[in-house]
């Protein structure tokens, strides 16, 4: 099926070439023309200040060019961090990551003044929902009775029982296809797409095409169709028995960008459970499912904890990835831990929409880390500078809050609303520096540094993903997944900490350049290869549809 066709717009079918437009299908001809006519598109060529696409074929098989002289931060802890230091690329590959790296006759990109580093990787965006952005800012998860304007409207009344019913194959394709690139544009070079829009195999491979037509690193998650357990809406949804059918069809190799993930949502019902995980594990897909304690799964989780869940044999494995995780018992986190199954953190919308306290204090008293996750941008924003400095804040709110709250042994403190600093404050052999400043609890951890916002936001990613062999971090012999970001920006300079300046001054008007699998998809700050302007049109022309079969009124104001 092909869902633009279908509305009349014909489109090339061709895996690796994009539906974005007619500029990659002339670049081919081109190609092709200059081969026949005997030139080699592979000759050494500097890559100018004022190139409009930087390194000429960059990504494809033998091709080199050499990142020189960035702030080059690898977020592998057996490469380091440079202060000048150069990224060599062959092909999709890092070959090399050191100082003053021989590179023959290869292109050049200037990174004087940058921060290079491993693209960001979003392990939980449901992109289906970019036509219904900021649509409900002020949204909880669920109608609480209170009348306010949190209450009504909210998540799983409109968009999932209103709002997601209606959508169609090409409402599907616009909204991830654009979230898709407006995320890359953002440095985001990965995402676990959670699009819970699979109503029929149609709107499923819709999503899929999008997926590979975005040219950037995804999971597609094959989730459920909303609406269709709750209101019988969707009849013709094929979750989960279509998995066998989209694994073959799309991803009988290992070696592209999308790979595929199982969604198996246990609030659906034990046999929804049971059905979802064992085709899951049956196709050795990695099984993903939203935990959080508003929808009464404490007790559902408790039970695979067990390993009872489902019809009576599901339990918790290596294979996991669990979104939220709020709200769970000390037995369901131990094994979580003792099974080696991975976290996806959504601060933002966890503190927004009422999901619970995000759990980090938690993973760190058990020595776990987490992902980090967007979720859904009818709410708030998928950059992911936001993702890292609220993750770094939130943290940071609790543990310096409880060190003030519990002094833990410094017995002879004044009363703290009485404070006053002392015209002749000394150190003190209990308190280093001041005496009236009190000394952490033991059972605390260390507040979050900026490093760990990176660490949470690169490397455990591709590991929450099953893709730290090929992603994360500047890893010779990984796959080049970089961003070079401007750090003589007027928002950053002068540059004196690089991690800090990345999580606690970026945003996305830093990010100039976007590499994925050595493809460069965005250069001096524009992406290539999109005209933005017809998909936003094609994308509010959805928009306007989704409302209208909804019957929910359009108002700007509201």
């Amino acid at each position: 099926m092909c869902t633009l066709c279908d509305a009349g717009r014909p489109q090339n079918h061709s895996k690796t070439r994009s539906q974005l437009g007619r500029r990659d299908f002339l670049k081919a001809s081109t190609a092709t023309a200059a081969a026949a006519a005997g030139m080699s598109l592979f000759d050494p060529r500097p890559a100018l200040a004022n190139d409009d696409e930087g390194p000429r074929d960059s990504g494809r098989p033998g091709r080199r060019y050499v990142i020189r002289n960035g702030h080059v931060m690898s977020m592998d802890p057996k490469v380091g961090d440079f202060v000048r230091g150069d990224v060599l690329v062959e092909g999709k590959k890092i070959l090399a990551v050191g100082r003053n790296l021989h590179a023959g006759g290869a292109d050049e990109i200037d990174a004087e003044g940058r921060v290079v580093m491993p693209g960001f990787i979003d392990t939980h965006h449901h992109q289906f929902e970019t036509a219904l952005r900021s649509f409900l800012a002020n949204g909880i998860l669920i109608d609480d009775g209170s009348g306010s304007a949190s209450a009504q409207p909210n998540y799983f009344q409109y968009i999932l029982l209103t709002f997601a019913p209606v959508y169609k194959p090409e409402d599907v394709y616009i909204s991830e296809l654009f979230g898709g690139l407006a995320q890359l544009d953002d440095g985001v070079t990965t995402v676990h797409d959670v699009s819970q829009i699979h109503h029929s195999p149609a709107h499923s491979d819709a999503a899929i095409q999008a997926l590979f037509d975005t040219k950037r690193r995804a999971a597609f998650g094959f989730f459920e169709s909303a609406g269709a357990a709750v209101i019988g809406s969707n009849p013709g949804n094929q979750y989960p028995a279509d998995a066998p059918r989209i694994k073959k069809q799309w991803f009988s190799s290992s070696d592209q960008l999308v790979h595929m993930i199982m969604g198996g949502e246990v609030y659906l019902g034990d046999a929804s459970t049971d059905q979802s995980w064992k085709i899951g594990r049956q196709l050795d897909l990695q099984i993903a499912a939203h935990i959080l304690s508003p929808f009464g799964i404490r007790p559902i989780f408790d039970r695979l904890a067990a390993g009872t869940g489902g019809l009576g044999t599901i339990g918790i494995g290596p294979d996991n990835l669990f979104i939220h995780m709020t709200g769970m018992s000390d037995a369901a986190w131990q094994r979580v831990k003792d099974a080696g199954a991975q976290v996806s953190i959504a601060f933002p919308i966890e503190m927004n929409m009422r999901h619970g306290m995000p759990p980090i204090i938690r993973m760190q008293q058990m020595g776990l880390e987490p992902s980090l996750s967007t979720d859904v941008e009818v709410t708030m924003t998928a950059d992911f500078f936001t993702q890292m400095r609220v993750c770094m804040n939130l943290q940071r709110m609790i543990v310096n809050q409880q060190t003030l709250d519990k002094p833990n042994g410094n017995q002879n403190l004044p009363d703290p609303r009485n404070w006053e600093l002392p015209q002749t404050a000394v150190p003190s052999g209990d308190n280093p520096g001041f005496a009236y400043w009190p000394r952490p609890p033991a059972e605390l951890p260390a507040p979050l540094t900026a490093r760990d916002a990176l660490r949470y936001a690169t490397i455990n990613g591709a590991k929450a993903l099953r893709l730290d062999k090929k992603t994360g971090s500047l890893t010779p012999g990984k796959e080049a997944d970089i961003l070079i970001l401007d750090a003589e920006a007027i928002n950053v300079a002068p540059l004196n900490n690089v991690p800090g300046a990345v999580v606690s001054l970026m945003e996305r008007t830093n990010v100039e350049t976007v590499i994925v699998a050595g493809k460069v998809r965005k250069w001096k700050g524009k992406l290539l290869d999109v005209d933005l302007r017809s998909l936003r049109r094609q994308l509010e022309n959805s928009r306007d549809g989704i409302f209208a079969r909804a019957g929910v009124a359009q108002n700007l104001f509201g």
